[in-house]
């Protein structure tokens, strides 16, 4: 059975720091490049970061530039989002997805991933 499943979110007060992990059972994460998106109640769903699979490329959403920080571990299967100095406009839910491009470039459309994990809460707020 071919599942993502992220782990990591939490409360956390403003200027705090989380870390997510996705990980990955029943396939390779070498071989897929990976998104994070996040959806606030009563919002759609918005990129916040992907890595390419090709070269390790790395794309950050304005919002969360200098902040956050995507990495791949492919020993673990796992590919993380690390989120520095948190706003409590990060407060979301968020998802990690596997798209099979391999073109090195930024991923933002939903349509291009193909598995999809169940979500994580994250809530900054003091």
């Amino acid at each position: 059975q071919l599942q993502l499943v992220e782990s990591g979110g939490g409360l956390v007060q403003p200027g705090g720091s989380l870390r997510l992990s996705c990980a990955a059972s029943g396939f390779t994460l070498d071989y897929y490049a990976i998104g994070w998106f996040r959806q606030a109640p009563g919002k759609e769903r918005e990129g916040v970061s992907c890595i390419s699979s090709s070269d390790g490329s790395t794309y950050y959403a304005d919002s969360v530039k200098g902040r956050f920080t995507i990495s791949r571990d492919n020993a673990k299967n796992t590919v993380y989002l690390q989120m520095n100095s948190l706003k409590p406009e990060d407060t979301a839910v968020y998802y990690c997805a596997a798209s099979p491009d391999a073109y090195g470039r930024p991923l933002w459309d939903i349509r291009l991933y193909d598995y999809w994990g169940q979500g994580t809460q994250v809530t900054v707020s003091s």
